[in-house]
């Protein structure tokens, strides 16, 4: 007797199914764009040097109070090949000759200019802040930003070696309901990093467990599915990392501050741990690995849930050891 035989007289698309479904659907669909998050909470916004004459509210001198902010930046910002303001420089002292230029340019040299010692004035149109504005990643430090996905990734990458091997060997459930209470500590605690690479130490960790949330949630649809219809479970585990994407997209758009757009793709995996302690033991794992006392039993309580009440006689455990 096969375990397709044994799920069937379980209940093979019952009321089990469908709510498990649901919940590893949702849980998907909130961990999925994980990876992609710093698209939004890593974006860069314009920027240029803070200067004393625009951003000094107790400047003035030299008629600065009267001069539109126009002309202030044009004294304060040297223009870059495209003629406009640069991101990463400002004259080392205010170039007043500048206002009385008629469409010529004069021959500014670099000691005219210097980085920008003070820091950046960001523009808030977009995002009223991000990871890049928080530790000012951005020109001789924008590299860093990539670090952020890299780190990320090569967490999903270790956590997938590590976590599937134990997920193969110890249980899907387990490790599943684990790694998103790892995921909600580590990505809650991301939102308040004091410093970039707490920031990068803590992304890491949400990539080692995020990516066996999606995986193990993918293995219990499927290994609680008979043969022919593991495609529809599979298909709306798929289509959960659409959603997700398309969630993402929305709530960036509604939320522009990155440490609140954090904070709520984050929380929700507390409130999915409580619930995923319900959930049963993938019973094909179980018979696989000669657990047949717990496959048997898992069985019979999906067999409860499904309805099935006289399947508890035929469920045995001499029954479920024919059918491994």
């Amino acid at each position: 007797m096969g375990f397709d035989v044994l799920l069937d007289q379980a209940g093979s698309l019952g009321r089990f199914q469908i709510l498990q479904i649901a919940f590893l659907f949702v849980t998907s669909m909130i961990t999925y764009p994980q990876a992609l998050l710093e698209n939004f909470t890593a974006a860069i916004p314009g920027h240029r040097c803070w200067v004393p004459l625009l951003d000094n509210q107790t400047a003035s001198g030299n008629g600065s109070d009267i001069l539109s902010q126009d002309a202030l930046l044009s004294v304060s910002i040297p223009l870059d090949a495209n003629l406009r303001p640069e991101k990463c420089r400002r004259f080392t002292r205010p170039q007043w000759q500048l206002l009385h230029l008629n469409r010529t340019f004069p021959n500014i040299s670099e000691s005219d200019t210097e980085p920008c010692v003070d820091g950046w004035v960001y523009d808030q149109s977009s995002f009223s802040s991000t990871i890049v504005t928080k530790w000012d990643l951005v020109c001789e430090s924008q590299s860093q930003k990539s670090v952020v996905q890299t780190v990320f990734l090569s967490g999903s990458l270790l956590g997938s070696l590590i976590f599937g091997y134990l997920s193969d060997r110890y249980g899907r459930k387990g490790f599943y309901t684990w790694c998103l209470l790892l995921t909600a500590i580590v990505d809650t605690c991301a939102t308040f990093a004091p410093t970039f690479l707490i920031f990068c130490i803590l992304r890491f960790l949400a990539g080692f467990s995020a990516i066996t949330v999606v995986a193990n949630a993918f293995l219990l649809v499927t290994e609680w599915s008979v043969s022919k219809s593991q495609h529809i479970g599979a298909t709306l585990m798929l289509c959960s990392y659409s959603v997700g994407q398309i969630l993402l997209g929305g709530l960036a758009f509604a939320i522009r501050d990155w440490q609140t757009l954090h904070l709520i793709m984050s929380v929700p995996f507390f409130v999915f741990f409580l619930i995923s302690r319900r959930l049963v033991e993938s019973a094909r794992w179980l018979i696989t690995t000669n657990h047949l006392v717990e496959g048997t039993k898992a069985l019979r309580r999906v067999a409860h849930i499904n309805g099935k009440k006289s399947a508890g006689e035929i469920l045995t455990l001499e029954v479920t050891g024919k059918g491994s």
